[in-house]
């Protein structure tokens, strides 16, 4: 297998920061990889290694039960930067002192920078850091000096520059912290000496060189296309990997928007070149979905069918053992427990939680690592056109989670006409590219209203529309006012059987991007 570039290495210690820490690095052009304690030596020694980054956590390192990575992390030669609890954990384990403090230090708190360099290098005096503790050192072990301290933190910073070990009371992942990006790639430059080489070109020859090295010579490819960012991007790696032995399968599963089948035929099959099959399934689904209301429930029958039809083509390839897939990094965390760790399943996706465990395909999945603007990023390297890159996310299950309760032919003729409008009025006015995602949700609820001087008791369409970067985090979209009255009169004057329309304004967390 091909060698991933040298990078970083996170371990995860049970913050809800992980993947943030993950994003930055990514943001400054450095591989990372996430383990939890119990594989962090393990993966270590994998690795090319320039670093280790020992993540927060809620817990107490005194605690019993709480993590305790390996410590001979600590003695591999490579810089370490603890982060919270992570620096409590690395302390203590080099013989400081860490106690509970007589009062928890929460929120923006001003630090005073005492020696500007390595971590510090080219930020001096004052500056703003997000604390989120209970405990504190109060002794720091041999060979540590103090970097920065707050009125409540003493060691609010500390390092042994000598063995090129580091931590922060703080967390320099988060917005929060006003100069915390230019203290991690001061961590990744000044002490890791890292080339920040993790760009789109290099990114595209490595998944290429992996998967040459997973198919081989006369492997074939199977690969569900879905016409959205992440299957284009993944089909047109694995097409630049192993050309006409890749067979693109769009399924026509009756839960598509308008228009989206002819728009995938024409760019991949008339414009791309690449092989395309269509296969039109929408009845096969419809009824397997008919009276399901349970939102897991559709994901499983939409993921297994989906299968069911991949395997079903494939038979038509002498040599197709593989499943090609556009699977992203926040689709594997979201549907398992990441890395063996205790993260909360959220939500299954159709090509993670739901493919069964008989599975006949070896699965080939070039984006597996990668966020979201990473897989745009590539998109642009690879020459997709602006409209498939920045197409808004389109979920597996398509409308099939958007239209909550029953599935009926009818219903999702309501959801594709308020679909069809609100896209339409977000590029009319510019305000497609503006947001992360947005789309309509058809509820099956019904409400009182007047048309035509008569009483109509029809269903309710909510607008959803998300700001995000990755998709990890939303904020809901701060929308004209007058550009929601004009999507919701359009709305409930162009299509039947909808009398009401509102709009979302939940972030995630606490909620999901989509409903279901």
């Amino acid at each position: 297998m091909s060698q991933a570039p040298r990078g970083v290495l996170i371990v995860d210690l049970g913050t809800q920061y992980t993947q943030l820490i993950a994003r930055r690095l990514r943001e400054a052009g450095t591989w990372c990889e996430i383990t939890i304690p119990e594989r962090a030596l393990e993966t270590a020694r994998r690795m090319d290694l320039g670093g280790v980054i020992l993540s927060g956590g809620p817990n107490s390192v005194y605690d019993e039960g709480s993590p305790r990575p390996p410590r001979e992390l600590l003695d591999l030669g490579v810089p370490v930067l603890g982060i919270c609890y992570g620096m409590q954990w690395m302390c203590q384990e080099l013989g400081g002192k860490v106690v509970a403090s007589d009062s928890r230090e929460y929120g923006r708190t001003s630090i005073r920078i005492l020696e500007s360099e390595g971590l510090f290098d080219g930020i001096g005096g004052h500056t703003v850091v997000w604390m989120s503790h209970g405990d504190s050192v109060v002794a720091v072990p041999d060979g540590f000096n103090t970097y920065a301290s707050s009125d409540n933190c003493e060691f609010a910073a500390v390092a042994d520059p000598a063995r090129k070990l580091w931590g922060v009371q703080y967390h320099p992942e988060v917005t929060h912290s006003v100069r915390g990006r230019e203290m991690i790639d001061n961590f990744l430059v000044k002490v890791c000496a890292l080339p920040g080489d993790w760009k789109p070109d290099s990114i595209v020859d490595r998944e290429v060189a992996k998967v040459q090295e997973i198919v081989g010579e006369t492997g074939e490819v199977v690969l569900g296309l879905s016409g959205g960012v992440d299957s284009s991007v993944a089909a047109l790696i694995i097409h630049k990997a192993i050309g006409a032995r890749q067979h693109c399968i769009f399924v026509d599963n009756g839960l598509l928007r308008k228009g989206e089948r002819e728009a995938v035929e024409a760019e991949f099959r008339e414009h791309l070149g690449m092989d395309l099959t269509t296969v039109d399934a929408a009845d096969r689904f419809l009824s397997k979905l008919a009276g399901v209301t349970d939102p897991e429930r559709k994901r499983k029958i939409i993921g297994h069918e989906f299968v069911e039809v991949f395997r079903e083509e494939a038979k038509r390839f002498q040599n197709s053992k593989f499943l090609g897939q556009g699977t992203l990094y926040p689709d594997v965390i979201e549907s398992v427990a990441a890395h063996g760790g205790s993260t909360a399943v959220i939500k299954s996706h159709h090509n993670v939680g739901g493919l069964p465990e008989d599975l006949a395909f070896e699965l080939v999945e070039p984006l597996r690592d990668l966020f979201k603007d990473e897989v745009r990023a590539l998109g642009e390297e690879l020459g997709l056109p602006h409209e498939v890159v920045w197409r808004h996310p389109f979920p597996g299950p398509g409308l099939a989670v958007r239209c909550l309760g029953e599935i009926t032919p009818e219903r999702l003729q309501k959801l594709r006409g308020a679909d069809r409008i609100f896209r339409a009025e977000l590029r009319r006015t510019g305000l497609y590219d503006r947001t992360w995602q947005a789309f309509p949700v058809l509820l099956p609820v019904r409400s009182v209203g007047v048309m035509g001087d008569g009483r109509t008791y029809d269903e309710a369409i909510v607008l959803r529309a998300v700001t995000s970067i990755d998709g990890m985090t939303a904020d809901w979209a701060r929308l004209p006012h007058d550009f929601l009255a004009e999507c919701s009169r359009r709305i409930i004057n162009e299509v039947a059987g909808v009398n009401r329309v509102a709009y979302d304004v939940t972030s995630k967390p606490p909620g999901t991007i989509e409903w279901e």
